[in-house]
């Protein structure tokens, strides 16, 4: 029983909350780069399109199916998502990763709301629905780049 309230206890408000509030949704008319993961555990996945201007995101789109700790983290990317650097990206997948997988410090600013899935390190089958978004964010800003 200790098992399901601790479970309960990391779906809490704020997950729930964020997972219901996922800003720009969907998918982009004409992006230059798109990117889609897919966590072959769960299966749970993200389709991301971005467009860029040099080495920043000027607009995105994810259309995320994935339960509500792939979903809060999609809603946090989501919004700090614009305005920023591959480099930007990159250091966030690696923070979230590390806070995961060795209860390393939360993701720099402006993804630190990213924090809020602390609790979920306990879940490993959990973590790579987490990792999504800003997988295939970073897939797709290697992309623009390399198309550009």
């Amino acid at each position: 029983m200790s098992g399901d309230s601790d479970l309960i206890k990391l779906y809490s408000s704020r997950i729930l909350a964020l997972a219901a509030d996922m800003p720009h949704a969907g998918r982009l008319d004409a992006p230059d780069a798109t990117a889609k993961r897919r966590a072959p555990l769960c299966g749970s996945n993200v389709t991301v399109d971005l467009k860029t201007d040099g080495n920043r995101i000027t607009d995105y789109a994810a259309d995320v199916k994935a339960c509500a700790l792939g979903q809060a983290a999609a809603s946090v990317v989501g919004h700090a998502i614009i305005g920023c650097t591959e480099d930007q990206v990159t250091q966030a997948r690696d923070a979230l990763k590390a806070m995961l997988k060795a209860d390393g410090p939360t993701p720099p600013a402006p993804f630190d709301g990213l924090d809020v899935l602390r609790p979920a390190r306990d879940y490993k089958n959990r973590h790579a629905s987490i990792l999504l978004t800003l997988e295939a964010v970073a897939d797709a800003m290697h992309e623009a780049r390399a198309s550009a």
